[in-house]
């Protein structure tokens, strides 16, 4: 029997170490700012499943290289995927650091980006005892239809998630609609990543764009 696979979800791996020095270093002045407008919390109740959220990046030429860099390589994920670049300018948007807790507990919920196109993340810091990402089956129908497994161990088309194990290096880019979340971190060894977001805007738009 032919068989065709329709309706595929891409995800794109790379291994970049590079990057993990430096941003390492420019990252810690916005870590160090993030616990500091949680310090009254954090020695009322510790820092159990807390997550330290930088500023927007955007506007530090530190990030520059990098930034160009995931521009880049989003550009070539909307291309790649098919669709028409041409016809659109892109903006990275969204640029931040998190890292998680030192007593464990850092996670984040499953949850999309809304009105993004292309999102991504870059590890800085983590390992195999660190928390990990998820990816959630983007198909409303498959998952109202849902049936039991054979073999839950194994990855098959009637899987409803994926996790991945990353380390300082990883990069990862999907599309902003595919669902993902963080698991529960141990606090065992440090976890802090990049995220960022991209948006495709038609170019009889974009002079409206700030």
């Amino acid at each position: 029997m032919q068989i065709n696979e329709y309706f595929k979800t891409p995800i794109w791996f790379d291994y970049k170490p590079e990057f993990i020095k430096s941003l390492n270093k420019y990252s810690n002045k916005y870590i160090i700012k993030a616990k500091e407008k949680q310090k009254n919390y954090i020695k009322k109740n510790g820092d159990f499943a807390t997550s330290y959220h930088s500023t927007d990046l955007l506007g530090d030429n530190n990030f520059l290289d990098f930034r160009n860099y995931i521009g880049e390589k989003s550009n070539q994920f909307l291309d790649w995927s098919g669709y028409d670049v041409q016809s659109y300018v892109t903006y990275i948007t969204e640029l931040w650091v998190q890292e998680f807790a030192k007593k464990g507990g850092g996670h984040h919920s499953a949850h999309i980006h809304p009105n993004h196109h292309v999102s991504g993340f870059y590890f800085l810091k983590s390992s195999e005892k660190t928390s990990y990402p998820i990816f959630h089956d983007p198909r409303i129908g498959a998952l109202t239809t849902r049936l039991k497994l054979k073999d839950e161990t194994k990855i098959s088309y009637g899987n409803e998630s994926v996790h991945f194990k990353v380390k300082p290096g990883t990069l990862i880019i999907f599309p902003s609609y595919l669902s993902h979340e963080f698991s529960v971190d141990k606090g065992i060894e440090p976890f802090r990543f990049i995220h960022w977001n991209m948006q495709a805007v038609p170019k009889e738009m974009a002079k409206d764009v700030v």
